[in-house]
């Protein structure tokens, strides 16, 4: 059985690692996986990771990791945006264990953690044609479109009441 919990420092790399995998699958990214993680290392695509102690566990926020016989499978983190609001970000799964539910249990962990800080709002941010399965799950589990909150006007925000 898989089992939730925050992340360790010396889980960073590996977390960093999850997020790539599952980009470069569902990006579709011709390159071989190790080109396209240098290639996105180089451009500091993930640096929020870089600091997960300063920018998620000292933001009001939380990482989190699924650990399957010691390996990461999942990410999950929640960082403050504003006073009342925080954001969902790094939901990753590794994309063999999709369809096992247990990416709903990393979004309830998470949101459970956002209800205990007394957070009255959660956003994200996804890319809703190649995440469209992503967006799809998040809507059907009652987030609901917003303007965006970044300015980055090709992924599609989302909010949901807490």
């Amino acid at each position: 059985m898989s089992e939730i919990r925050r992340i360790k420092p010396d889980e960073w790399a590996a977390a960093k690692r999850v997020v790539y995998r599952v980009a470069h699958a569902i990006f579709n990214d011709s390159r071989p996986l190790e080109e396209s993680i240098a290639y996105h290392e180089s451009r500091n695509e993930l640096k929020d990771m870089n600091d997960i102690q300063k920018n998620y566990f000292e933001n009001g926020g939380i990482f989190l990791v699924m650990a399957e016989n010691d390996e990461v499978i999942c990410t999950g983190a929640i960082r403050q945006l504003e006073d009342g609001i925080c954001e969902l970000k790094r939901l990753w799964l590794l994309t063999e264990y999709h369809g096992q539910g247990l990416g709903y249990r990393m979004l309830q962990a998470c949101l459970s953690f956002a209800r205990e800080k007394g957070y009255k709002r959660i956003r994200l941010e996804t890319d809703p044609v190649a995440q469209n399965r992503a967006v799809e799950f998040y809507k059907k589990l009652g987030f609901y479109e917003i303007p965006s909150y970044t300015g980055r006007g090709d992924e599609v925000s989302l909010e949901m009441m807490l």
